[in-house]
């Protein structure tokens, strides 16, 4: 499922032409919400978007992986990961756009 990827400057640009801001103000406001963001989250507090989904952190501690190649044994250390979660409307809309999709394909088949 190969598609175009959002991108910061994609976010500044829906502001400028569906709030009107100008294109500086804009970008500010997208960093500003992303820098609010990623300290929450860094700051080990929950960030829960309403009708999006919720970010958190969640602690892994030590434990032994493999090697792929090897098959050896390694220590992989403690740390800190991030997780998301989507809420029900945002599943709801996923999965409506699929349906969508796969009607306009004709084959009854996700596309």
């Amino acid at each position: 499922m190969a598609g175009k990827t959002l991108t910061r400057a994609d976010l500044a640009e829906a502001l400028v032409d569906k709030v009107g801001l100008p294109r500086n103000e804009s970008q500010e406001m997208v960093e500003i919400i992303l820098k609010e963001i990623s300290d929450s989250l860094a700051n080990g507090e929950q960030v829960k978007l309403s009708s999006f989904g919720s970010f958190g952190i969640r602690s892994k501690g030590e434990r032994i992986g493999r090697n792929p190649k090897t098959g050896q044994e390694v220590p992989i250390t403690p740390r800190r990961v991030l997780v998301f979660k989507p809420s029900n409307i945002m599943k709801e809309t996923i999965n409506d756009q699929l349906t969508k999709k796969s009607r306009s394909n004709g084959d009854g088949k996700a596309g």
